[in-house]
């Protein structure tokens, strides 16, 4: 989960350093061609090509791809505008809409104490934005937008997971994300030089590794062990942030995703204790 988490990271950096000279779509298509590699790779030496392209629901791919494809738009969009340490607490919303979601899309129970999580999860969303100044602005409300659509994706996820493998579902978001992608490009396209290219073929590479470590952690031990990991990807993100951008987080914004991070973590808490593992986050920009 540690390996993932510094993948996403690195993946995350080089997103917002490449939205400096080229468009969101461009960006999101390099990312998602290039982590077919690793995915690719994955499959040729797992259970092969032949086994995990098999599926039932088609249709389901297809939809679950466009969710995740405006949760890493989002997000990416979200890098540019934002520091990035901001732009990834947001994120964090995530588990407090997936909680909430859950209830009218997937019929669960929420008993008190997650309501009470999410309540106060989102009282530290507030913290982080702060509504009352100038802050609330459209970086702020495209990280959000981001955050929920990531919860939409969890659920998509969550139930084609029941009769997909995991690598059928992470071929083909890569797969249709990349073809989707591949039908902006005469509307935006900049040629991109070669060291441009190779930080392209670097974000791609990075983002398909990180989601393969992302799965394989998750085959390996329970929820409630590794998904509080993913929170490590905010001390990244600032430190990124203030060496690259001279990007200072904010006292409130420290204390916002705090709030945060700790909601999650308590409703991660009550799902582990109830045994359900709904709140496993995705990384920010992901949707995978």
């Amino acid at each position: 989960m540690l390996i993932s988490v510094l993948f996403f990271s690195l993946m995350n950096v080089l997103a917002k350093l490449l939205m400096d000279r080229f468009p969101v779509t461009e960006v999101m298509f390099f990312r998602s061609l290039f982590a077919l590699i690793p995915v690719c790779l994955a499959i040729h030496f797992g259970m092969g090509f032949a086994t995990t392209l098999r599926t039932r629901y088609p249709w389901g791919h297809l939809g679950r791809s466009l969710i995740g494809l405006s949760s890493m738009a989002a997000m990416f969009w979200s890098f540019h505008l934002l520091p990035l340490g901001d732009a990834i607490s947001l994120n964090f919303a995530a588990p407090l809409f997936l909680t909430a979601l859950s209830v009218p899309l997937l019929s669960e129970k929420v008993g008190i104490h997650r309501w009470s999580a999410v309540l106060v999860g989102f009282v530290g969303v507030l913290i982080i934005v702060r509504p009352s100044g100038d802050v609330l602005n459209l970086g702020a409300l495209i990280a959000l937008f981001g955050a929920l659509t990531n919860a939409l994706a969890m659920i998509a996820i969550r139930q084609l997971s029941r009769t997909e493998l995991a690598n059928t579902i992470v071929f083909y978001f890569t797969l249709l994300t990349t073809v989707l992608l591949g039908l902006t490009l005469p509307f935006s396209w900049i040629t991109p030089a070669p060291l441009d290219l190779l930080m392209l073929l670097a974000t791609g590479l990075c983002g398909g590794c990180g989601q393969l470590m992302l799965t394989r952690a998750y085959s390996l031990a329970p929820a409630a062990l590794v998904a509080p990991l993913n929170y490590t990807s905010l001390l990244l993100a600032v430190g990124f942030g203030w060496l690259l951008w001279g990007e200072v987080p904010t006292a409130t914004m420290a204390a916002g995703a705090a709030v945060v991070m700790a909601s999650g973590l308590y409703i991660l808490h009550r799902e582990t204790r109830r045994g359900t593992t709904l709140t496993k986050p995705l990384p920010a920009g992901e949707g995978d």
